[in-house]
């Protein structure tokens, strides 16, 4: 497994499926005739998905549904009006931290409370659009034609080879996400006691005529695509390792994080790009 990246793989147990015992003569039943074991022989060996064992498409699917789940979730609060969409975006939010930890450290991976993680962050998201987009109309368009642009670009480099899950990566990835933590925790008590009064907190404040939420915004972005490195990393080692089918939910979950997270930080640097002109 790789090194740092997304914390949902980390921890999990990708034990190899156990295969039947073969057919012979110690099996129940009565033993097999010589055409019946030369057909067995010619016959193609069973694949990954005849196995139980994870595959890509497995992967692919569940990302796609809990995608799915999230563009629901967020057309929900879309269809609203303002004031209610904002009680729902709070309960996304909060909601959504909550079942965020819980199939994060859950040793087996739940479908259902992966699917209403992906629900409660679809009601945040389109809450939080339906905020911004006051501020610059078709920003949501822009931010989701953004995280897609992102995240294919980082799957092609990662599939061309061109970049690695590597721990000298892990370690920066680290130390990157700590300080942009820290950065975001304090700009928010600072926005919370009033001792910063721009709407973006210190993310207002320009520096050389660049609001520094623009230069935050875009490290986050960086830090979100070497997350989804690791992701795939994570992905490709369960898929060799003969990982259980299950395995996928815990995967589409990852993507699903990292994706939510990528779309959050381009809609807020479109916004404050936005706010400034």
């Amino acid at each position: 497994m790789a090194l740092g990246g997304n914390p949902v793989f980390r921890g999990k147990n990708f034990r190899t499926a156990v295969a039947a015992p073969p057919a012979g003569p110690s099996s129940y039943g009565p033993p097999m005739t010589a055409e019946q074991l030369d057909e067995l022989y010619r016959a193609p060996s069973a694949g990954p998905a005849e196995t139980g064992r994870l595959t890509y498409d497995d992967v692919i699917v569940k990302t796609l549904v809990c995608l799915g789940a999230v563009v629901v979730g967020a057309a929900v609060t879309l269809a609203v009006p303002p004031a209610v969409a904002l009680g729902l975006m709070l309960v996304g939010a909060l909601g959504g931290f909550v079942l965020g930890l819980v199939n994060t450290f859950k040793r087996e991976p739940s479908p259902a409370l992966v699917l209403a993680y992906a629900g409660l962050e679809g009601l945040f998201l389109g809450g939080l659009t339906l905020l911004l987009d006051r501020v610059a109309p078709g920003i949501g368009l822009q931010a989701v034609l953004g995280t897609f642009a992102v995240a294919g670009t980082t799957l092609f480099l990662y599939r061309s080879g061109k970049v690695r899950a590597t721990p000298r990566l892990a370690k920066f990835f680290l130390i990157a996400v700590v300080g942009y933590l820290a950065f975001s925790v304090v700009n928010l008590f600072l926005m919370l006691f009033g001792v910063v009064q721009n709407p973006w907190g210190l993310r207002g404040i320009t520096v050389f005529g660049i609001p520094l939420g623009v230069a935050i915004g875009l490290l986050a972005v960086v830090l979100a695509a070497i997350s989804l490195i690791f992701d795939f990393s994570s992905i490709e080692q369960a898929v060799k390792a003969g990982a259980p089918r299950r395995v996928a939910w815990t995967a589409a979950f990852g993507l699903t994080v990292t994706l939510v997270w990528l779309y959050t930080e381009i809609l807020r640097v479109l916004a404050i790009v936005n706010s400034n002109d």
